[in-house]
């Protein structure tokens, strides 16, 4: 039977179990939205090119799914790069659909003409330009594949408004056939047996777990090895969740704004198991100083990742669930014990925790602290949400006093650093898990960014709470000013913000404002009764209030700055052991 090009991408989505899609059209994907017009496929219909990449983005790591977008040629294409960099540089499952000029005009500067696989050829896996309709359904299948397998990762497929139009007789493939692309998914068994020989001997190992666990769900096995064999865990931002916040053997975030106690296991550490974790310079800061008398065992499915940054005495490429089941199965076998010596370490930890812990300074009492919003909004939905963020304080506080017990619960952009970034996760996420509370934790600055897809929100009477910790500043850039800049607070005031209240409400939806510590829980109260639209928490904060734990940037980690609460505690309590 012969189908046109727009109805084999139809087609092909079906084939593919999308059930939603996040877009925006144009003139060169008119044939193609004539026949989304009847297909059993929801299309979110965003503000903005940059919220449907985002917001398919935060549908994938939501529901561990392929995440998909569409957008018009040129600038609409243009529009979907950065979030297509974001979901690259965090291994997020995407495909992205763009429109493209007719064949024969391209190269030829036509109206809202763009190169847009060759823009998007470093930052995705793979890009494909279609340019026979008969290529365009094995084109989908490959596109799915690459996208999900091995490192997950972003795949664009730009198409012709004429490939879109020409017709072919469909054939679905059953296989994909790729020689080159072959990725390894089961560890070496020599370098599993040279781990397991190291963390037997180990007296003060501990697991440094990051994003690659959540992708390919390893999280049970991370807590079976820490838990049978007594080994302390740590997790980067992407990682968080991998490991139950409220474990005793969890020591917190590790790196920049990580906790102290995590940040001085890594130092003080003879063996550091890498889960999915690329030793990215937020967590080791100086590079020839970070864990100096550790060995490392890192596991990664990506070889590029192994030895990049930091090298690895025992390398094992695999998927990452693969190789601990295979590590646990050979400990296992041996019926061996956690070594006596680990509960001195697991002790040092617990001191580490009392004397050094995440706090923050609770005056002046009448005013709003960013780190109370959180720690309430935590208690208000049991640890039970899915948090989004946007980028700079508010995403660390979000890390730092929201605790993660299970995956794929915080969404937020990690490597890229992008604002703007959590309201639209925070829109895919509610898609694709109805049943779940959907927070995005805000800065004043970042919401503005994308702060068009409210209409989105409400024209599909998603209940998604938007918390804004409003210090009227770029946060984040600010505390560097402050700290690094002599108060030179150079283009980093936002006092003429608007109004948010009135922005939600002329959006339809439901605006709250807390200027003060007693009113914050009413607020989070009455958001979280809504179940129709979104709702828009203003909450005025201390202006000038600092993240911390802090590393600053090319120090090593015994460079940490704890910052005045925490320095106020740890000399209380040695005031009381003296």
């Amino acid at each position: 039977m012969k189908k046109t090009g727009a109805e084999i991408l139809v087609e092909g989505l079906l084939q593919e179990g999308v059930d939603v899609l996040f877009g925006f059209p144009g003139g060169v994907l008119l044939d193609i939205y004539d026949k989304l017009f009847d297909a059993p496929i929801r299309h979110v219909l965003t503000r903005h090119e940059q919220g449907a990449v985002h917001a398919a983005d935060g549908y994938a790591r939501a529901t561990g799914k392929v995440g998909v977008c569409i957008a018009t040629s040129g600038p609409g294409a243009t529009n979907l790069v950065t979030g297509i960099a974001n979901a690259a540089m965090d291994s997020v499952p995407i495909v992205a659909f763009t429109g493209q000029v007719p064949s024969h005009m391209i190269g030829g500067d036509a109206f809202q003409e763009a190169d847009i696989t060759g823009i998007t050829r470093p930052i995705t896996k793979h890009s494909y330009l279609v340019k026979n309709v008969h290529d365009l359904a094995r084109i989908i299948k490959e596109a799915f594949h690459i996208a999900s397998t091995g490192k997950p990762g972003p795949v664009l497929i730009d198409i012709p408004k004429d490939v879109s139009q020409d017709s072919c007789m469909f054939r679905w493939p059953e296989n994909v056939d790729l020689p080159g692309y072959k990725p390894v998914v089961k560890g070496n068994h020599g370098q599993i047996l040279k781990a397991v020989e190291a963390i037997l001997a180990a007296n003060r190992p501990i697991i440094y777990s990051g994003g690659g666990v959540i992708i390919s769900e390893a999280h049970k096995e991370v807590k079976k090895l820490a838990e049978k064999y007594r080994i302390p865990v740590t997790c980067t931002l992407m990682g968080l969740g991998g490991f139950p916040g409220t474990h005793e053997l969890f020591l917190g975030m590790l790196g920049m704004h990580g906790t102290y106690t995590a940040n001085m296991a890594i130092n003080e550490s003879d063996l550091i198991i890498a889960v999915g974790a690329r030793f990215d310079d937020r967590v080791t800061g100086k590079l020839d100083e970070f864990a100096p008398n550790a060995t490392v065992i890192h596991i990664d499915i990506d070889p590029g990742n192994i030895s990049k940054n930091i090298k690895a005495d025992i390398p094992i490429v695999g998927d990452v669930r693969n190789v601990l089941t295979d590590i646990l199965e050979v400990l296992d076998s041996g019926n061996v014990q956690a070594n006596p010596q680990r509960e001195k370490w697991i002790v040092q930890a617990e001191d580490w925790k009392d004397t050094h812990p995440i706090t923050y300074l609770k005056e002046p009492e009448n005013v709003i602290k960013p780190q109370y919003v959180v720690e309430r909004i935590y208690e208000k939905t049991k640890g039970r949400a899915i948090i989004t963020t946007e980028v700079g304080q508010n995403q660390m506080w979000a890390a730092q006093f929201y605790k993660y017990d299970i995956p794929r619960s915080i969404i937020t952009s990690g490597g890229l650093g992008t604002m703007g970034y959590g309201f639209p996760a925070a829109i895919g996420a509610q898609i694709g898990r109805p049943d779940k509370i959907v927070v995005d934790i805000a800065g004043d600055g970042s919401i503005q960014m994308n702060i068009q897809e409210l209409a989105t929100a409400v024209q599909n009477r998603l209940p998604v709470k938007i918390a804004i910790l409003n210090n009227g500043f770029l946060g984040m850039v600010r505390q560097w000013q402050e700290l690094f800049y002599r108060k030179r607070y150079s283009s980093t005031c936002l006092e003429s913000g608007p109004d948010f209240v009135k922005v939600a409400e002329a959006y339809g939806a439901v605006g709250l404002r807390a200027s003060r510590p007693n009113e914050v829980d009413g607020v989070i109260d009455k958001a979280l009764a809504v179940t129709d639209k979104p709702v828009m928490m203003d909450f005025v904060v201390d202006r000038e209030e600092n993240v911390y734990p802090m590393v600053p940037a090319g120090k090593t980690i015994k460079d940490i700055i704890l910052g005045p609460a925490a320095e106020k505690t740890r000399k209380k309590k040695i005031k009381a052991v003296s």
